[in-house]
């Protein structure tokens, strides 16, 4: 899940970044360490090199525009959707065993989804009932990990995502961790950053089977409910009817 307020400092110095992260965010570094040093050996190329773990995360500084805010980003899906690949496919099943669980997994979202449920306050009718629904299904729902297991990035942010005018490459893990493959896509899919500007339609491109399709499903369901919340405030950072937006979207992935 995307935090809306800052979470790191970065500098950038020639060819080195270095990312300094806040203290309410307890094992940020060492998640984003863990991930860049596991891609550097089985994906190298993919993420930024890490270099050093001593006063922050020092990494090499890779080239590439984000894909947020590129004119043509819904071109660049089949882009996004290989180097999605690439990440996913990287790590061994034996090394991922050893990998903490991504942060925000479907245990821990699913409960602070809950949460805000209990603490909605009416609003209006269409945002009411997009609650309503989206809470009952909540309910009935058991979240539980998929397979197989991958690397998981743990922010489906667009602006992570780098074009560097041959491929896509991949910055910020510090919400890494072991998660599954579905339930990856499902966060991208979902963001905001992912439609807010034009839907990058990355699942297009990538091949489920019928058992990923229904999972793809119900993870969906629980990321646009995320995001419902989330916008709720209508903050700066996104055009103005955004959240009315999202709303449209809620009812329309839970009656999917």
């Amino acid at each position: 899940m995307a935090d809306l307020q800052g979470t790191h400092a970065v500098e950038v110095r020639g060819d080195v970044v270095t990312k300094r992260y806040k203290e309410e965010k307890p094992g940020a570094a060492e998640r984003e360490w863990r991930a860049l040093t596991l891609l550097a050996r089985y994906a190298p190329g993919l993420a930024p090199r890490p270099i050093s773990n001593e006063g922050g995360v020092i990494m090499s500084r890779i080239d590439g525009v984000p894909l947020r805010g590129l004119a043509d980003a819904p071109a660049h899906a089949a882009d996004l959707a290989a180097a999605l690949a690439e990440l996913h496919a990287a790590v061994p099943p034996q090394v991922l065993a050893g990998v903490p669980v991504r942060r925000w997994g479907p245990q821990a979202l699913a409960g602070q989804v809950r949460q805000w449920c209990e603490q909605w306050q009416p609003r209006d009718p269409a945002a009411d009932r997009a609650v309503s629904e989206g809470c009952r299904w909540l309910e009935r729902w058991r979240p539980s990990e998929g397979d197989p297991p991958v690397l998981g990035a743990g922010d489906g942010n667009l602006a992570n995502f780098l074009w560097d005018g041959e491929r896509v490459r991949i910055v910020d893990f510090e919400d890494s961790g072991r998660s599954d493959r579905v339930y990856e896509l499902a966060e991208l899919s979902q963001h905001v950053s992912m439609w807010v500007d034009g839907e990058v339609d990355v699942l297009r491109h990538v091949e489920l089977t019928a058992a990923e399709r229904a999972r793809l499903r119900e993870c969906s369901r629980l990321h646009a409910l995320t995001w419902l919340f989330l916008l709720s405030g209508e903050g700066p950072r996104n055009p103005p009817g955004t959240f009315r937006r999202q709303v449209e979207r809620v009812l329309a992935v839970l009656e999917a």
